[in-house]
């Protein structure tokens, strides 16, 4: 099958392709168009990895929102969420050339959760999923790129 899937797609798709049918990762939802990776680490590691790894690839990080604290301080429970804000203005701006409406879904957002038995989490919208959301169709090597640093990304904290 994969040698099949090798002649019509790329190295970088299929390695894509593979890497995101891994037990610990669920493809995108058709219907919420969100790839779920499950972490090996706890909530601070995989977030602290995370940001290790956004770093060392030279990836501006603009913010870290801790959600479960701003739910507390409102007197809401809510189980450990932090979603982290990072992007590569000069790819993720070329998607708001093509629709300014894509500025929705960038720079890109990582929520790192953690679920009622205590796995942590990593969730992302898939890149295709916001293509199509948008009606982007002249950026598809832009779109290729983002999936495989996300892929890449995720992977610092990917559970086997």
């Amino acid at each position: 099958m994969y040698a099949r899937l090798a002649k019509v797609c790329s190295a970088a798709t299929l390695a894509l392709a593979l890497a995101l049918s891994a037990p610990a990762a669920t493809r995108a939802a058709d219907e919420d168009g969100i790839v779920r990776v499950k972490s090996a680490y706890s909530m601070a590691e995989t977030i602290a990895r995370l940001k290790k790894d956004i770093a060392e690839k030279g990836i501006r990080f603009f913010d870290e929102v801790d959600q479960s604290k701003l739910a507390a301080n409102a007197g809401i429970e809510l189980r450990p969420s932090t979603l982290l804000v990072f992007g590569n203005p000069p790819l993720g701006t070329l998607f708001l050339t093509s629709n300014p409406a894509a500025g929705l879904d960038w720079p890109v957002r990582l929520l790192v959760i953690e679920d009622e038995h205590g796995q942590v989490w990593t969730l992302y919208t898939d890149f295709g999923w916001i293509a199509h959301r948008h009606g982007i169709k002249d950026r598809n090597a832009a779109f290729n790129m983002a999936t495989n640093v996300i892929s890449s990304i995720t992977s610092s904290v990917r559970a086997k």
